[in-house]
């Protein structure tokens, strides 16, 4: 019998995780707590096919991104506590701590951030599940544009990639707040089926890395567009 996404069993590493991962890891599942407690307690999530999501083992979650609570939403929906890369420019005050005590990895967008590119493979090393905005920033969540992060992190690691499509944030806005969606309005998770980015050589070159980024094009956006059909949205 396939459990609810809200009571899925958090997957387990593949191998034992270092003191800083360990920490890390309980705090991505106390944030998957938290996540479950605003998600479901404000809306309605409607969430399709978290049984796709392999249950043990290194996975990348690609995610579309129109709204801001996207990402909030895939942490509270996903069977699995989510580290995801978070641009540096959301830790400003007390939401740094939180997010970093939650197991969430701040990024420089701006430049090649060899300490969140280190953190976010040690995610992946010790069979966690890595979040990740393909688009690189909040826009039409159409994956019509997908940087070559992703890529070089689903080749550099071996790690499946599943799709998600999170449908229903952006259709209309709330009364009490704008910014946000109508609270106790529906909104819809669907994961895909996991895949392989790489071309199965090993192979690390440019060349390999942009034939991957148009392999994942392709599986993202042919996700969304069943995600849609499949929804009605």
């Amino acid at each position: 019998m396939r459990r609810h996404p809200r009571r899925g069993e958090a997957g387990h590493g593949v191998t034992k995780p270092s003191p800083p991962a360990a920490r890390a890891a309980r705090g991505a599942a106390v944030g998957r707590s938290i996540g479950i407690g605003l998600m479901y307690g404000l809306w309605k999530p409607r969430v399709l096919g978290a049984w796709r999501v392999p249950a043990t083992g290194p996975v990348i979650l690609a995610v579309n991104h129109a709204h801001n609570i996207d990402g909030p939403m895939l942490m509270g929906t996903a069977p699995r506590p989510v580290h995801f890369l978070i641009k540096q420019e959301a830790f400003v005050g007390p939401l740094g701590p939180f997010l970093e005590g939650i197991g969430q990895l701040k990024v420089d967008r701006e430049s090649t951030d060899r300490t969140a590119v280190t953190r976010a493979l040690g995610v992946l090393a010790d069979g966690g599940v890595l979040g990740i905005f393909p688009e690189g920033t909040r826009g039409e969540g159409d994956f019509a544009a997908i940087r070559g992060g992703l890529a070089y992190f689903a080749v550099r690691s071996g790690a499946p990639i599943v799709p998600v499509a999170v449908l229903g944030s952006t259709e209309r806005r709330g009364r009490l707040i704008p910014a946000l969606p109508p609270l106790r309005s529906r909104v819809d998770v669907v994961f895909g089926d996991p895949f392989q980015a790489g071309d199965g050589s090993g192979r690390r070159t440019r060349k390999a890395l942009d034939d991957a980024t148009v392999r994942i094009q392709q599986r993202l956006t042919g996700h969304l567009e069943n995600a849609r059909r499949l929804t009605g949205r």
